[in-house]
């Protein structure tokens, strides 16, 4: 974790007395949106990409994404003068092309979904013996995210929950287990978008082999239709509870996020504070610590999510309104 302490940001813990108010709770919100690249996942791909070999960098790095890990794998391999390649549906917005360009990385486009550049990238690292960098079903990748948790509980020993962001896992296995071993006591809870539950089924059903059919939603960082292999192995032994948000749960809290700390975050970011405000009367905790994972959000879209956010009406969602949809 050397490593990590002189490459990453060790990014700003904030209160608001507003909010503390408002749930009765002490909550610490950790701002990933202040990491480099925007987002935690540069964390996860400067540990993974500093465990290589100097054959392992010489050969290159390759993952397919279209969001905040193609940026965090092309930063963490320019300050390894490793090449990175990076795979990205054609259809994927240009401002995450050019900024992952801008970062170092070669992008290529391929195919009109995810699964077809995921494929390209699987052939890339056969033909060039490129490593390919998981996004979150890595020991490594876990590793590194799970830095953030050291660092809150370095900031504040005193708390006593982590709400967590869940797409594929890597986060919340990270944070949870590194947590855990400096604070055995400490609950971990994760939260998923109501519209993208793969690891919250995973989790309540004990099935290993979920697979959603669809999974749109605004907080498309953590739009994720089958969790990691090992990611819910972790998340099962680790993690205390799993909470899913709505659409309107999540607009209002970043539009909250925006109003209240002045912080700019993308939906996946919000869904922590959103799971908190949703489920605030269910959380029994003293001391809150929020994970707020990114902010790399499409400003376009802020008139649409302003006008979803004043949808909201809070209520929860329950676990039997997921397990059947």
């Amino acid at each position: 974790m050397e490593y990590l302490r002189g490459n990453v940001h060790k990014t700003p813990v904030i209160t608001s007395q507003t909010t503390n108010e408002k749930t009765g709770k002490n909550v610490y919100m950790k701002l990933e949106n202040h990491q480099k690249t925007g987002a935690f996942k540069y964390r996860g791909a400067s540990y993974k990409l500093s465990k290589l070999t100097p054959a392992q960098l010489e050969a290159g790095v390759v993952t397919a994404s279209a969001g905040n890990h193609a940026q965090g794998v092309a930063l963490a391999a320019k300050k390894l003068n490793a090449t990175a390649t990076i795979f990205m549906p054609e259809g994927t917005p240009s401002a995450k092309v050019e900024a992952t360009k801008g970062y170092g990385a070669a992008v290529k486009l391929v195919g009109a979904s995810f699964q077809e550049a995921f494929t390209a990238s699987l052939e890339h690292k056969k033909l060039t013996g490129a490593t390919y960098v998981h996004p979150f079903d890595d020991y490594d990748i876990m590793a590194g995210q799970g830095s953030i948790g050291i660092e809150m509980l370095e900031e504040i020993p005193e708390l006593d929950t982590i709400i967590v962001p869940i797409g594929g896992g890597g986060l919340i296995s990270g944070i949870a287990v590194a947590a855990k071993m400096i604070k055995p006591s400490i609950k971990i809870i994760g939260v998923q978008a109501a519209n993208a539950p793969s690891m919250f089924k995973s989790y309540y059903t004990k099935d290993d082999h979920v697979v959603l059919n669809s999974c749109s939603t605004i907080a498309e960082g953590i739009a994720v239709k089958q969790p990691g292999e090992l990611t819910q192995q972790a998340v099962r032994q680790y993690v205390d509870e799993i909470y899913c948000v709505s659409e309107s749960q999540i607009a209002y809290a970043m539009v909250y996020l925006l109003e209240r700390t002045k912080s700019l975050v993308e939906g996946a970011g919000a869904t922590a504070l959103a799971a908190l405000l949703a489920f605030n009367d269910k959380i029994d905790s003293e001391h809150t610590g929020v994970i707020v994972s990114g902010g790399n959000l499409d400003l376009s879209k802020m008139g649409e999510i302003q006008a979803l956010a004043l949808q909201a009406n809070h209520k929860t969602i329950t676990r039997e309104q997921i397990t059947v949809l």
